[in-house]
């Protein structure tokens, strides 16, 4: 058994032989925007189980999307998939598969996964894979089967707030407030609110202040007056109540968020 991996060992070895060496560069920076929908006083219809609002941060990321295996080596071979861009230099591209993503392609060796770095040169458009010794392999006559793309995700260091409409009962609406981290909801800051429309119909909660047009127990019509922002209270008179089948709700709109720093963010 032993000389069957020390044969594939060297296997790989071989296959780097000869390759030149190339230093990855870790300069890439994603273009972020914030994002707030719906737009300030635009009048929205949504149904039961939508978002009537959120905000949040978005990445514009450069990713590699490679369509079909390529081999740059016998003993090395790029599977499909998401390569993020890693940074970039005069001479080439850099790109890591082992930055998060669902569809992330991976680099296979005959021992297993290979160093997921790849390389792709500006002036042939080369595809190649940096082992970790710096040491390289191109998929020599191969400028197909890959494209470089721009794709939209989650800022996952940032924290994403939505209210949910949940439907109405007699004059009371009910909404579902939900915040993410990484992807993950936050179960201390996921909380069911209603609202008396006989008092007021502009609610709010944590800075955010809507207008109810119209609700039904299918729909609701409104606009945003005010976005989520991070001021702790607010002068809007219509303040959240627990619905009637939960435990009354403990928080408001003049929170402390003193709990905010028993979750870590990343």
């Amino acid at each position: 058994m032993g000389t069957h991996y020390s044969k594939i060992s060297v296997a790989v070895v071989v296959a780097l032989v000869g390759a030149g060496c190339a230093t990855p560069k870790f300069n890439y920076k994603p273009v972020t925007v914030e994002v707030s929908e719906p737009m300030l006083n635009e009048i929205v219809l949504r149904s039961v189980g939508e978002e009537m609002l959120k905000q949040g941060q978005l990445s514009l990321v450069d990713i590699l999307r490679v369509t079909e295996p390529i081999k740059p080596a016998l003993a090395i071979t790029i599977t499909p998939g998401i390569y993020r861009q890693i940074g970039s230099d005069n001479e080439a591209i850099y790109f890591d598969s082992r930055i998060g993503a669902e569809d992330a392609g991976a680099v296979k060796g005959w021992l297993g996964d290979f160093p997921g770095t790849l390389m792709l040169r500006k002036n042939t458009r080369e595809l190649c894979a940096i082992g970790d010794d710096n040491s390289y392999r191109c998929a020599g006559g191969v400028s197909g089967g890959f494209s470089l793309e721009k794709i939209t995700v989650v800022s996952e260091s940032k924290i994403q707030q939505t209210l949910i409409y949940s439907g109405k009962v007699g004059s009371r609406i009910r909404l579902g407030y939900r915040e993410f981290s990484n992807n993950l909801a936050r179960p201390a800051f996921s909380n069911d609110v209603e609202y008396d429309l006989l008092e007021s119909s502009i609610i709010g909660y944590k800075g955010a202040q809507i207008q109810v047009i119209e609700a039904t127990n299918q729909h609701i019509k409104y606009k945003v007056v005010q976005n989520f922002n991070k001021a702790i209270g607010s002068s809007v008179p219509n303040q959240p109540t627990a619905p009637n089948d939960q435990k009354p709700a403990t928080k408001t709109l003049k929170e402390s968020r003193s709990d905010f720093f028993r979750f870590p963010v990343s």
